[in-house]
């Protein structure tokens, strides 16, 4: 994959070229969408109306264990980036199957974490600051699941039409958007859970 490919050359014309730039476009925007949705936290996070607050319900072990696993994620997500401009095929699909378990043990951590808050008595519906947490971290989560089926196509795609100047795009774009989730939840870990229990 040469420079060029991830960088727009300004011709119009140029289908990579225009790909690379809508998505940026989206990536600028889910930066404006997760602003959006920590200024909101930040404004609703003492509105608990005698319900839950974070400092009962957080527990940062649990929250480091999640932050661990993602970590782990970005890096075997940025090791298939090498071995993807290595020409590596094997070691490509070998290091997203691990990325693909690790992003799956995050989503499996997480929603254990809601089903446990909500048995707790901590429903999104309990108060203002439980709707703009769920809704915080639910979002990122999704985003993650959205990112984990990406990542089946592409071991697909990879898998019987190898490493072409098509794959590897998308391949550099996949690993550009899961390492921003990576970012995302460093802020959600540090502002919303450790925060939280001060």
């Amino acid at each position: 994959m040469t420079e060029e490919s991830l960088v727009w050359n300004g011709d119009p014309h140029d289908s990579a070229s225009m790909i690379n730039v809508g998505f940026w476009t989206y990536i600028m925007t889910d930066c404006i969408l997760f602003g959006t949705l920590f200024a909101t936290y930040i404004v609703l996070q003492n509105s608990v109306f005698s319900g839950p607050t974070s400092h009962e319900l957080f527990s940062p072990p649990y929250a480091l264990a999640e932050t661990l696993i993602l970590l782990g994620s970005s890096f075997s997500c940025g090791l298939a980036g090498i071995a993807a401009r290595q020409n590596n095929k094997n070691k490509v699909l070998f290091w997203y199957f691990i990325t693909f378990l690790l992003g799956i043990s995050f989503v499996v951590m997480e929603v254990l974490e809601f089903i446990d808050f909500n048995d707790r008595g901590a429903s999104w519906k309990r108060s203002g600051f439980l709707s703009a947490f769920y809704t915080l971290v639910g979002t990122h989560g999704s985003h993650i699941c959205v990112g984990l089926f990406w990542m089946i196509v592409m071991m697909l795609q990879v898998a019987f039409k190898g490493l072409t100047s098509f794959t590897l795009r998308r391949l550099s774009c996949l690993g550009v958007f899961w390492h921003f989730l990576d970012v995302v939840w460093i802020f959600i870990f540090t502002y919303v859970y450790m925060r939280g229990v001060q």
